[in-house]
């Protein structure tokens, strides 16, 4: 299966896996599906990463990751309806 058919199927999956995860300020190590979840979204835009170490909820499907890297990420689910990871600062 090409990379363009199978996003739209692993951001439905990662969309329910987000909506339905209820986290408190920080994630904690035995939430790795939270974790695990936000490193695909951001393997699938291609950008660098490695893993998810930590992420915070800011709201309903919306994320903030740090990645084992050194980068982190918004990841959020736009006006659209869309997955949306954006860097940060």
């Amino acid at each position: 299966m090409s990379k363009r058919k199978r996003t739209p199927a692993v951001v439905g999956v990662v969309m329910t896996a987000l909506a339905g995860t209820a986290l408190a300020a920080e994630e904690t190590p035995g939430d790795v599906s939270v974790a695990q979840d936000l490193t695909a979204v951001i393997a699938l835009q291609g950008l660098p990463c490695g893993k998810v170490v930590s992420a915070r909820q800011q709201g309903q499907d919306d994320y903030v990751a740090a990645c084992q890297d050194g980068n982190r990420y918004r990841v959020f689910v736009n006006a659209d309806g869309r997955v949306t990871v954006a860097k940060l600062d």
